[in-house]
């Protein structure tokens, strides 16, 4: 596909789809934020001495728990 078939696309186009295809077009040209902090607030949360050792083994034991939520930093 070219420029030219994508403007024929576009023209061919109801006045009505017009947003909706205006804004899948902007969504693929967004880059990612580049002004975002890394690494993010939540990485390496998992270090935290608080929580267990075994926590990825042991997924539905600690999500089955009271307290689910409580190891968090």
């Amino acid at each position: 596909m070219d420029r030219n078939e994508l403007h024929e696309l576009v023209d061919a186009l109801p006045d009505d789809q017009l947003p909706a295809a205006g804004d899948e077009l902007r969504r693929r040209l967004r880059k990612p934020a580049l002004d975002r902090p890394w690494p993010p607030e939540w990485f390496g949360a998992i270090d935290n001495p608080d929580v267990p050792k075994d926590l990825a083994q042991n997924v539905d034991k600690y999500l089955a728990a009271e307290g689910f939520g409580s190891y968090r930093s």
